[in-house]
């Protein structure tokens, strides 16, 4: 949801919306600069969980922070912007952050993830003590990006919380596994992919879905979302999530296009995210 005009506006755009739960940027996501966070608004935000009931509430990470940059300048500014997001998701009662781990560029993937991990304990190590989350997000492989095989995760998890780091979660994108190469829509390969998540990393681990249909095939490694039931992760993809009793009580959240239906400022609900949710329910209704 949109914070323009405020984080507690967020709040109240979710509930006119019927969410359960929430994701919201605590910042500009295309910039390093963020604004102070009056003690005021903070206090809203809070009353407004305690109010609606809508909750958690998750924070995502700027698109900016790359913790595997081979560029020494970049990758500090990244950990500093990582660190100032966890403060102020902690700051607001947030149950976690969610990070697309970063791209090698003219690196290795090795290199990368190593990277990754080393930057990933000295944030977090200080904030040991937070009840805010790191949540590790899934990705479509686009580019240079990491973080979008299990094995890759394992390897940052395993070496981060060798170091020191805490306990770190993950977010499982439903375009983003498909775009990657794995299978959701039959129900062999969704228990084939689910059964190497839980080997490799632990299905304990994962803390958030985000449900969006992938406008790209199988394996391309594009990330492209569309609306629930119009791509390829297709109506059974979701179907299969949504009624696997291992995630009944997990939040899921929708990254899916807005209809921009909604006027400037204000908090009336957006025409697709209803349809897409009301698809989304049906889908539990039948099952």
């Amino acid at each position: 949801m949109s914070i323009t005009g405020g984080l507690p506006l967020a709040i109240e755009r979710a509930n006119a919306a019927g969410c359960e739960c929430l994701q919201i940027f605590t910042k500009s996501s295309g910039q390093w600069r963020a604004r102070p966070l009056p003690p005021a608004e903070i206090s809203a935000f809070r009353e407004g969980m305690d109010v609606t009931d809508v909750r958690p509430v998750f924070a995502h990470a700027s698109y900016l922070i790359n913790l595997a940059s081979p560029d020494d300048t970049l990758r500090d500014r990244s950990m500093a912007a990582l660190g100032e997001e966890m403060d102020r998701a902690e700051a607001l009662g947030l149950a976690g952050v969610v990070l697309h781990p970063g791209s090698f560029t003219t690196a290795t993937p090795e290199q990368g993830l190593r990277r990754i991990a080393d930057a990933t304990v000295s944030v977090l190590r200080p904030r040991a003590t937070f009840d805010t989350r790191l949540l590790l997000e899934h990705t479509a492989g686009q580019g240079t990006n990491l973080g979008h095989t299990f094995e890759q995760l394992e390897v940052i998890i395993k070496e981060a919380e060798g170091a020191g780091a805490p306990v770190l979660g993950l977010c499982l994108d439903t375009c983003h596994l498909v775009a990657a190469g794995y299978e959701l829509s039959e129900q062999a390969g969704y228990d084939d992919t689910l059964g190497e998540l839980d080997t490799r990393i632990g299905l304990e681990r994962v803390s958030l879905w985000h449900l969006n249909d992938s406008k790209t095939p199988r394996g391309s490694r594009v990330d492209r979302h569309t609306h629930i039931g119009a791509g390829h992760v297709g109506l059974d993809g979701f179907r299969h999530v949504l009624t696997d009793p291992r995630f009944a009580d997990h939040p899921m959240v929708l990254e899916t296009p807005k209809a921009g239906n909604r006027r400037a400022g204000g908090v009336e609900a957006d025409e697709m995210d209803l349809e897409n949710l009301r698809t989304l329910r049906q889908l539990l209704a039948d099952r």
